[in-house]
């Protein structure tokens, strides 16, 4: 991709969350900046590409598992990136065409290739916001639209919460999102996990990788699993609890292949009772 065909506001000369994970996941749509902070942090974990397909398995499993299992029917994706294979719409259609999905996102470019690959849908829609300001999403009359609050939601926030900085109160956050939504709904997370004296070695890795994140991206934060599993308050976890993407209710898809970044991405599911 060249600044030609870039969409407006979007800066190629810095990198983007959004982008860098397009890359991991193979995608075409990020700049050499992007791939510049994402192979300096594939210097340290080499197979941070089979993470990145190993977070897109979890991801489908728990969209697939809430659509076909717990009926279901309307999903609210915050920091959903780029469109790639698999995105959330496709799954949950191909349990009910009628499900509805909301892709939130900030970032200029996620939003125009969203916007662009939705244009004639009816049942999902793409909304420019900040998954920091919570409010501002939930009072969002797009959200409002697609969105029956009086109905269960599945929200996802999936490798959003570790861009938020502490000072930035993710567990704020994301108790004001769940607070919003009626019983029977259920909260997937993805986010980086430092494994701390369990994978000495790992947790060393993570460490490096953390402050390549921060200085070429100005975010990334590598949580221990009892900080994660604080994000889902007094939610009921599903079984397996929160683990390694790669365990959570694996179906027999193709191993993502992971090495040094098995332990360092963790994922669940709970439901609000």
């Amino acid at each position: 991709m060249t600044s030609e065909n870039a969409p407006p506001g979007v800066d190629i000369n810095r990198a983007s969350i959004a982008r860098v994970y397009d890359y991991l996941l193979g995608g075409k749509d990020n700049f050499a900046v992007d791939r510049q902070a994402a192979q300096m942090a594939l210097k340290i974990t080499p197979d941070g590409l089979e993470a990145g397909r190993a977070c897109r398995a979890f991801l489908r499993r728990s969209v697939r598992h809430l659509a076909a299992e717990a009926g279901i029917r309307q999903f609210l994706d915050l920091g959903s990136g780029l469109p790639t294979q698999g995105n959330v719409h496709e799954i949950a259609h191909e349990v009910d065409p009628d499900a509805r999905v909301v892709y939130v996102d900030n970032d200029p470019m996620a939003l125009a290739h969203g916007r662009a690959l939705l244009a004639d849908a009816r049942t999902t829609t793409v909304v420019g916001a900040d998954v920091r300001e919570p409010e501002e999403i939930l009072d969002h009359p797009e959200v409002r639209r697609m969105i029956d609050f009086d109905q269960p939601v599945g929200l996802l926030l999936m490798a959003i919460l570790h861009h938020l900085h502490d000072h930035e109160e993710p567990g704020a956050v994301t108790r004001r999102l769940t607070a919003a939504l009626p019983s029977g709904s259920y909260l997937a997370i993805s986010h980086f996990h430092d494994p701390g004296d369990a994978h000495p070695d790992i947790s060393q890795k993570v460490r490096g990788v953390e402050k390549i994140f921060n200085e070429t991206l100005g975010t990334g934060r590598w949580r221990t699993h009892q900080e994660i599993l604080a994000f889902f308050g007094d939610l009921e976890l599903l079984p397996p609890g929160l683990v390694p993407v790669a365990e959570w209710r694996p179906d027999g898809d193709e191993d993502a292949g992971q090495t040094d970044t098995y332990h360092t991405v963790v994922g669940g599911v709970a439901r609000k009772t």
